[in-house]
């Protein structure tokens, strides 16, 4: 992914425009039989995967204790690996996630950055309501989209053109990246376990299951949900046990 310092900057090279984040799981390591194994070792010792999940029921019943009576430890014992491409921004907020995550970002200091930036869409409510902590999003007006779009798409433009210029005289790139603006697609590995994500979840999404509400930027929102997919796949009674219990990380 790294380029040598002698690269030149692609003069043709034109900004993009997007609406939406990816997510992709890359690796896991990560099943309800987890929990059950963790678990159970303090009172049955080591046991076998056939022996943990042979009455579905009781492993069901346990798992959702755990999460009720906030047994936290059990669901550390996994890990997920996900590709995230989201604004730099969206990024800003994951690093106050810090306990059971790991990240790796890609680097403008030692490849030359693409022009990919972030314009919300229609569905992106651009106005505020209200006073902080207790406030509101609300659709905007067409001239508001229409402004919106088109003052980012200018900017970005400009941000990105003044970058070249400074690549194309020599500055170096860790310099250069300076103008660009937060809205600059980016991409990362995040690893966490069930419990790390949990807490996520429980913060940056809205959800009418959560007993304690959270208010979280859209954007971020928008990754959460595309990672909540992916575990409830690799872990449905851990997952339906979060929901049953208030989506509150144990």
């Amino acid at each position: 992914m790294s380029e040598t310092p002698e690269a030149t900057p692609e003069a043709d090279l034109k900004p993009s425009f997007r609406s939406e984040v990816a997510v992709e799981l890359v690796k896991h390591s990560a099943a309800d039989s987890d929990v059950l194994w963790a678990a159970r070792v303090s009172t049955a010792g080591e046991q076998s995967l056939e022996e943990l999940t042979k009455d579905p029921e009781r492993s069901k019943g346990l798992i959702n204790y755990l999460m009720r009576d906030r047994h936290g430890s059990p669901f550390e014992h996994n890990s997920m690996t996900f590709f995230i491409s989201a604004p730099i921004f969206v990024f800003r907020e994951f690093m106050r996630h810090r306990v059971g995550w790991s990240y790796n970002e890609e680097s403008g200091r030692y490849r030359e950055l693409e022009p990919v930036f972030y314009v919300p869409d229609a569905s992106r409510k651009l106005v505020q309501e209200g006073r902080p902590g207790k406030y509101v999003f609300v659709e905007g007006t067409q001239a508001q989209q229409e402004l919106t779009g088109r003052v980012m798409e200018d900017s970005y433009r400009q941000a990105y053109e003044s970058y070249q210029e400074m690549l194309a005289a020599g500055v170096a790139r860790e310099v250069a990246r300076s103008v660009l603006p937060v809205g600059l697609f980016s991409s990362m590995y995040a690893t966490c376990n069930a419990r790390s994500l949990m807490h996520f979840l429980g913060l940056r999404t809205q959800h009418e299951l959560a007993k304690v509400p959270s208010f979280p930027q859209r954007e971020i929102e928008m990754v959460g949900e595309k990672m909540e997919q992916e575990w409830a796949k690799l872990m449905p009674l851990t997952y339906a046990a979060f929901n049953k219990n208030g989506r509150m990380a144990p």
